[in-house]
């Protein structure tokens, strides 16, 4: 490609930021301080400090380069990748920043010159709310290796401004506020006033003379773009992850009423316009919930193809009509997970109805652009839209899905009869009489050019069971992209000690950008100095979490305990209960030692953090459970120095960085075949961390890769369960009375009144609803508390544990997002790199 000569001569931009006299950069940061002004200009305090000065200092260079590399792309005109995601969890912008740009010490000597602590300023911002889990997560690691890799692409998603919501942790458990990361306002997003598109709702069609349709009528909301700068690591690119605001205009107030003292009904359409962006995922058990869901999704959707169609048209201007056989050449468009899924009718729509292509030719250019990402095969998880609701809110698009399905259909019946059978559950729209629905994830597969499962083991079960059919009509289709994670943010920024140590033994620094380096830390993986090092690395990142834990919980941990420590969404198959069950049964067990006999364990400090969904019940009650048993065990005398248990409040990224490294064992428990990757397994396995773990997810690629002595492996494998779950039903397990004992000592009152039989139901039965322990969480008890056992003694001899920390670290190469969105880059969108010289 043009242009990458030059810039192939230096992939470092911070050389001459480096050289920068630390005078200029302080100077900087007093220019804004004194005129972008957000505060009164008396104080200079770190809230003053980050928000009124760094950041807007920092941001400078951003902007240079962001204008930069789409100059760049706008002269070279390469195809581009375009990501789709309800959900990104970003963490903080300014670590993030100054880490990528090599600015971090330039930066503390800079501050520390206008009497100010880096770290301190750096605390003062709060994450963004743009996401909850392992999807958002996901998002935000590729944006990072898009950047890092010089690839031209761009991240679409909304401006959440309450977030999911902010976890507080009280004696009733669980409570949710309003996140209030806007609460001032981001000095990382630039509002875009001259990029705004219209987004319709309900309405009804028109059939024109011509016979073509036109969508029109409802209410027409406007989308405004905010975009973030997504600098890449040593690079000079940087890309954007454009989000949206839905408003409404001031000629949909209505000043007549107003005056006339009806001030709500004055502005209806821009308190509905608000909603769109106010909450990530809101409670959908009402219609009036579903359609705002709904809505969600198609602004998403609408507003990034008007900006992707509207880029395309300036770049091809004056080549005429026929030139649409160019976009898939130019654009490629990955949906992150099946909420994106309305961009294929709406694409469908734009080019038909605006654009006035045929069938044919809109059906050709949006199978050959968009792809797809599978993230889950759990049932509830998979969307299907009322089919009702559909036709209320975008009847254009449920007229389209309705002839995508039925050429499926007829396509099916006429190349393969034998399917006949199975076209009830391969085709789009379920008609079944009581409850009509769209399958969001069938209409996916038959509409993208290229699915992805993201773990071998996870793309194998879409392979042969949950898309079995189509790979029979598509072989080619189907393909696995196992996940990664970027090792900037995930070890390089949040635990610089073992950056450190691993770039001294290695030599180099390039296995920042190039993880696979790590293997060749093996060769020391028994060096004794190697050794002593390490360990004092892990045990700086303990007393820092031990710090934070105190700061934020008022407990007081050890850091010379074992730090044991489960984060994710809270949900039931990720089995959160069968930790804090063996907990239990740990806790009972160290009441009815003798001082002596304690002494000979290995004490431990268990941490568990991540939201329930605040509508999931069982889920607030596992997290209730943690609670309660955290207050009785951490206030007992006799056991309490060989054993606390940490609920760590409002888990995000921002803790994330400070568990991960200090933790020393993470549990990935989740039942086989049901976590479709998790990607935390890859940021604790990167920071020297041991795994226990089941066969699921990337748990399978992580023990191959770092070895089976180094994981501590238990419980059912995926091709086992589906006969477990019957055997279960026919009244044939037989439970390890371990777990019978830890579910009576919390029915004996032990942890409190609360009422937990209905969690401790779910676990019993042998089928029907919400009973039957369909999670598999007392088949698993008995491998898993021998697994744990294990882990106790291993963690006794210190220096065989010190080295499966370091072959953990060693393994861990392959799990880099570089290597994963290189692979989507070359076998997926075909694009190259286009390196800003």
């Amino acid at each position: 490609m043009e242009g990458e000569g030059e810039g192939a001569k230096s992939n470092d931009v911070s050389a001459a930021v480096i050289s920068e006299p630390l005078t200029d950069i302080a100077s900087n940061i007093k220019y804004h301080a004194q005129y972008t002004p957000h505060f009164s200009p008396f104080n200079f305090e770190p809230l003053q400090a980050y928000y009124a000065a760094t950041a807007d200092s920092v941001r400078d260079r951003l902007i240079k380069q962001w204008n930069d590399t789409y100059l760049h792309y706008h002269k070279l005109n390469p195809k581009q990748t375009y990501y789709l995601s309800m959900e990104y969890l970003q963490g903080r912008a300014l670590t993030n920043a100054i880490g990528n740009l090599d600015i971090h010490n330039a930066y503390a000597h800079a501050l520390n010159k206008l009497g100010q602590d880096l770290e301190e300023v750096v605390d003062q911002e709060k994450d963004a709310a743009l996401g909850n889990g392992g999807l958002g997560r996901l998002a935000s690691c590729f944006l990072d290796s898009m950047a890092t890799l010089n690839l031209p692409a761009w991240g679409y998603g909304l401006r959440y401004r309450y977030g999911l919501f902010k976890q507080l942790i009280t004696k009733a458990g669980q409570e949710e506020v309003p996140e209030d990361w806007l609460e001032k306002f981001s000095p990382w997003e630039i509002v875009r006033h001259d990029v705004v598109f219209p987004i319709r709702f309900f309405g009804h069609v028109e059939v024109l003379p011509s016979g073509s349709r036109k969508w029109v009528g409802g209410e027409v909301v406007q989308a405004l773009a905010y975009d973030v700068p997504i600098p890449g690591y040593k690079t000079k690119n940087t890309n954007s992850l454009r989000l949206w605001e839905a408003k409404a205009s001031s000629e949909d107030f209505n000043l007549f009423l107003f005056n006339d003292g009806q001030y709500d009904a004055a502005a209806q359409l821009h308190s509905r316009a608000q909603q769109i962006c106010a909450v990530l995922y809101p409670g959908d058990a009402t219609e009036n919930g579903k359609l705002l869901r709904l809505k969600q999704q198609f602004f998403l959707c609408s507003a990034s193809l008007q900006d992707i169609i509207a880029r395309f048209k300036e770049r091809e201007d004056g080549k005429g009509a026929h030139q649409w056989s160019e976009f898939p050449k130019k654009v490629a468009i990955q949906l992150n997970d099946t909420h994106p899924t309305l961009t294929i009718p709406e694409l469908m729509r734009l080019l038909m109805d605006d654009e006035g292509l045929g069938w044919g030719e809109s059906w050709n250019i949006t199978t050959k652009t968009i792809a797809y990402t599978n993230h889950t095969v759990l049932p509830e998880a998979l969307e299907k839209w009322s089919q009702a609701v559909m036709w209320k809110l975008l009847p254009r698009h449920m007229e389209i899905i309705e002839e995508i399905d039925k050429r499926f259909v007829a396509t099916i019946m006429s190349e393969r009869p034998d399917l006949e059978n199975k076209m009830h559950s391969m085709r789009i729209l379920d008609h079944n009489a009581t409850k009509p629905v769209v399958h969001m994830a069938n209409l996916c597969v038959v509409s993208s050019h290229t699915v992805n499962g993201v773990a071998q083991l996870h793309s194998d079960i879409l392979k042969a069971e949950l898309f079995a059919d189509y790979v029979s009509v598509w072989p080619t289709k189907f393909q696995n992209k196992t996940n990664g994670i970027t090792p900037r943010r995930w070890i390089r920024f949040c635990s610089p000690e073992l950056s450190h140590i691993i770039t001294k033994w290695l030599k180099t620094d390039q296995w920042v950008t190039n993880l696979e380096l790590l293997a060749n830390l093996r060769e020391f993986a028994d060096n004794s100095e190697l050794h002593a090092e390490w360990e004092s690395a892990k045990m700086a990142n303990k007393q820092r979490l031990a710090h934070y834990i105190l700061r934020v919980t008022g407990l007081s941990i050890s850091p010379n305990t074992l730090f044991d420590i489960q984060v994710k969404r809270i949900h039931e198959y990720k089995r959160q209960l069968l930790n804090i069950l063996g907990v239990i049964y740990r806790y009972k067990k160290l009441k009815g030692m003798s001082p002596e006999e304690r002494k000979n364990t290995t004490p431990r400090t268990i941490m568990i953090g991540g939201k329930a969904f605040a509508t999931y019940t069982n889920a607030k009650r596992i997290v209730k459970l943690v609670t309660d048993v955290g207050d009785v065990v951490n206030s007992d005398p006799d056991v309490n120095d060989y054993l606390k248990v940490v609920f760590v409040p409002n888990y995000n990224v921002s803790v994330a960085e400070m568990l991960i490294p200090g933790s020393e064992l993470s549990q990935h428990i989740s039942t086989a075949g049901m976590e479709a990757s998790g990607t935390s397994n890859m940021k604790f396995a990167l920071n020297g961390c041991l795994i226990i773990g089941t066969l699921d997810g990337a748990n399978v690629e992580i023990r191959e890769e770092i070895g089976e002595d180094n994981f501590f492996l238990f419980g059912a494998t995926a091709d086992e369960v589906p006969q477990l779950r019957k055997d279960r039903e026919n009244g044939l397990f037989k439970p390890d009375p371990r777990f019978g004992e830890a579910k009576q000592f919390i029915r004996s009152g032990a942890f409190g009144t609360y009422d937990y039989n209905p969690l401790l139901e779910s676990l019993e039965g042998n089928s029907g609803y919400g009973r039957g322990d369909y999670f598999l969480v007392g088949h698993d008890f008995s491998s898993y508390m021998d697994a744990q056992a294990r882990v106790d003694e291993a963690y006794k001899d210190r220096k065989r544990w010190i080295k499966m920390s370091i072959l953990s670290t060693c393994g861990s190469g392959k799990f880099s997002s570089d290597r994963t969105i290189s692979q989507y880059a070359k076998e997926i969108w075909n694009i190259a790199e286009c390196r800003v010289p």
